[in-house]
């Protein structure tokens, strides 16, 4: 399979492009620097000349309270970038796939998981972005299929998550978040994943995360600490309010996938079993 990846850099982007080389596809990889998603012209000729069976969009702005101090940048990157992305896959007759968050949620039921029968409801302009793009890339392509995603961690990972057995190992204190709450994703698994759908080419909306009841960061923050061995690192509970971030997050943002098993897809490992194997190769 032919595949074409922006947002390569990224620590999705580059598990997906090492993935998809293992798996002997041919792969075009691309960061901002040699593909400027916001340059319609330069992303249809980009594609023309790859002309890929598949597209999976990795890029965005992700810096959540960097987006709600400048929403029209957010709007731009998130929802047009990932519109032009989906119209030029089209024109070159490839399937798209695009990485979308929980954050599309509000986080406001009190237990329980986000499934696609559950309307959105954004509270910040990361997630409003984001959610936009959703809408406007199924809008350019039918061939659209939509992944929400979140909480995710792996290699060269910069988020508490994905630092939190490298911060454990070497004794360093943590505070975590007791009281939000989301279900870990593992970037091997959500890469393998995103391959398959692009292979498969049935459009729709995909919660991919690993099973398990999902945790809050608090919880992950002990797990990590004993799949690293590091059980004495001490790790202060606080509440997500004592941040005083400038952008809302959902307080419970875990997700389940309603499609993904009546297609025939497996459901991925529990979290733990992936933190375990990320803890080896780390």
């Amino acid at each position: 399979m032919r595949v074409l990846i922006t947002g390569a850099r990224g620590m999705v982007g580059r598990v997906l492009a090492g993935h998809c080389e293992a798996r002997g596809d041919e792969v075009f990889a691309h960061d901002r620097e040699s593909l400027d998603i916001m340059d319609e012209r330069v992303v249809r000729e980009t594609f023309a000349r790859a002309r890929p069976d598949a597209v999976i969009n990795c890029a965005a702005w992700t810096d959540v309270d960097g987006c709600e101090l400048d929403p029209q940048r957010a709007f731009l990157v998130n929802s047009q970038g990932v519109e032009i992305l989906a119209t030029a896959s089209r024109l070159a007759g490839a399937s798209f796939v695009t990485v979308s968050t929980d954050y599309v949620f509000d986080g406001r039921r009190p237990e329980g998981f986000y499934t696609q029968r559950d309307d959105p409801h954004p509270l910040s302009a990361y997630g409003a972005a984001k959610l936009e793009g959703e809408r406007r890339a199924q809008t350019a392509s039918a061939r659209t299929s939509v992944v929400r995603t979140g909480w995710i961690f792996g290699p060269g990972g910069k988020n508490f998550l994905a630092t939190a057995i490298e911060r454990a190992r070497r004794g360093d204190p943590m505070k975590a978040i007791a009281d939000s709450y989301g279900t870990p994703t593992y970037a091997q698994d959500l890469a393998a994943r995103l391959r398959e759908l692009a292979a498969l080419d049935l459009p729709g909306i995909y919660h991919v995360v690993n099973s398990g009841e999902g945790t809050s960061y608090e919880g992950f923050a002990r797990a990590a600490a004993e799949v690293a061995g590091a059980t004495e690192v001490r790790i202060e509970s606080i509440s997500m309010d004592s941040l005083k971030r400038l952008a809302p997050r959902p307080r419970n943002s875990r997700m389940r996938c309603l499609l993904s098993e009546a297609i025939g897809l497996t459901p991925l490992r529990d979290w733990r079993d992936a933190l375990k194997e990320f803890a080896t190769k780390s």
